[in-house]
Parts: C-alpha cells; structure tokens; sequence
C-alpha cells in the first residue's frame, strides 16, 4: 500500500517544480497489544506546528530545511518557479526539497487560518 504526496524540488539550473511521490507502507506491530497496522519508515526528525493566519502571503523563498509538511486546516496555494500553480487542502501532504534558488511561493486562500504540522529531516 502507498499514499500520493507531493515533492517540490529544484532542478539543476535553480528552477523549482512540483513532482510525485509515494509513500509506501508495510504491516507491522505498532502499538501492542493492539493489532498490526500499516507503518511507513521511520526516520529522525525535528518537528512541530505551523500556523498561517487567512490572507498570509510568502513571496518567493526557498524552504529553510528538507522537511515533510501536511496541511491540517485552511486550504494553500502554492506555486513553483516552472509557473504551475496548486491548491492544497486538508491532507496533503508534501516533501519540501527546494533549498536553492527561487524556491516557491504560498497563499493562504481559506476564510480559517491554516495550520500544518512538519518534520524537518535530517
């Protein structure tokens, strides 16, 4: 089993874009007693919580770390440097890679804040 996410990342002459990315997961004893339940790798991390207040706009910046980020509330767009431009809603979840060059824009575009949670790796 495997779960769609999305990878910003940057390409050699600097340039951001959005690209796949699959989460695979496997059965494993979790939280015994209770029964197996589907587990992706586990890797270190630093993590905590974000909050963006509606209207909030980050003009073009690259991500200060390699990091997981999965949107909790609210509803982003985001755009890359390539010019494509998406919405993101509650469960998205994205591998920010973009540490040089332009790096990406975001909007919060929702009447409620969003809130993200993130884990930035190692």
């Amino acid at each position: 089993m495997s779960v769609e996410a999305v990878r910003i990342f940057t390409d050699s002459d600097g340039e951001s874009h959005f690209g796949p990315l699959s989460i695979d997961f496997s059965a494993r004893d979790f939280a015994p007693p209770a029964p197996p339940v589907e587990v992706s790798e586990v890797v270190p991390s630093r993590h905590g919580f974000l909050r963006a207040p509606p209207g909030w706009f980050g003009d073009w910046h690259p991500t200060p770390a390699r990091q997981f980020m999965c949107l909790l509330s609210g509803i982003l767009e985001v755009g890359v440097s390539d010019g494509e431009v998406r919405r993101m809603s509650p469960g998205t979840i994205v591998l920010l890679e973009d540490l040089e060059g332009r790096g990406h824009s975001t909007r919060v575009v929702s009447a409620e804040a969003a809130v993200l949670v993130f884990a930035q790796l190692p």
